[in-house]
C-alpha cells in the first residue's frame, strides 16, 4: 500500500513562505537542508508518527540542474500548499500503474538521508497536482518525522481539488487507503489542508 508521506508548501523566498505558514499554523518550523540538484531549500515541521510538512523555495545560492522540482519554476505570488508527496516500497512499479506524467525515478540523497522520487523532465506536478508525487525511502534510513520535533499538529484533513477528481479517486483507490484524504471536483487544482492542535482548534492551509 502507499501512504501520506509528508506536504509541502510552494513559495519564491523561503523566508516569507515560513513565516506565512508559522502564522497560519500558530507553531515554529524547523530548519531542513538544500537540495543541490534542484537549487532548492526548505524547512519542516513534524506532524507526529510518519508524517511531516516542508516550506520549499528556490535556493538563491544554488543554480538547478534542469528545471525544479515541484512545479517550483512555474509558482509566483503568494505561497500556498502546492504539492502532497505518498510514499511506496517500490517506486518502479508504482509509476507503472500511475499517469505517464508522473515522472521518472531520481536517486537523491542528502547527508545520511536516501531516497528515489519521480519527478517529470520539466519538473512539473503530476496532473497539476491532481496525483501526488511518488516517493521510495532508501531501506536503512530514517524517516525525517523521526527527527523531527513533535508540534502537536496532526492532519485531520486533506483535499485535493481537481477537475478530474473522480476519476482519480478510483485510480488511487486500491493503493492509497487513507481516511484524511479527500478528492473533490474543482475547475482548477488546488489542495487545501485541516490540522487539529491538542486544544481542538482547527488551522487551515490552502
Amino acid at each position: 500500500m502507499w501512504r501520506l508521506d509528508h506536504l509541502a508548501v510552494v513559495c519564491t523566498d523561503l523566508d516569507q513562505g515560513s513565516a506565512w505558514a508559522e502564522a497560519a499554523l500558530g507553531v515554529p518550523l524547523q530548519q531542513g537542508g538544500k537540495h543541490a540538484r534542484y537549487g532548492t531549500h526548505n524547512r519542516l515541521l513534524g506532524l507526529g508518527p510518519g508524517l511531516y510538512l516542508e516550506v520549499i523555495a528556490p535556493d538563491p545560492e544554488a543554480v538547478p540542474q534542469g528545471s525544479r522540482w515541484f512545479g517550483l519554476d512555474a509558482v509566483s505570488g503568494a505561497q500556498r500548499l502546492g504539492n502532497w508527496i505518498v510514499a511506496c516500497d517500490n517506486l518502479d512499479a508504482a509509476l507503472a500503474e500511475s499517469p505517464q506524467d508522473a515522472g521518472e525515478a531520481v536517486d537523491l540523497e542528502r547527508g545520511d538521508l536516501k531516497w528515489r522520487i519521480a519527478v517529470p523532465e520539466d519538473g512539473s506536478l503530476p496532473m497539476a497536482g491532481g496525483w501526488p508525487t511518488l516517493i521510495e525511502w532508501a531501506q536503512g534510513t530514517h524517516h525525517p518525522a523521526s527527527r523531527l520535533a513533535d508540534s502537536g499538529l496532526r492532519l485531520s484533513r486533506l483535499t485535493i481539488h481537481h477537475p478530474e477528481a473522480d476519476r482519480i479517486a478510483k485510480a488511487l483507490a486500491p493503493r492509497l487507503a487513507d481516511p484524511r484524504i479527500a478528492l473533490e471536483p474543482a475547475p482548477t487544482p488546488a489542495l487545501s489542508a485541516i490540522f487539529l492542535t491538542p486544544e481542538g482548534e482547527e488551522r487551515l492551509l490552502c
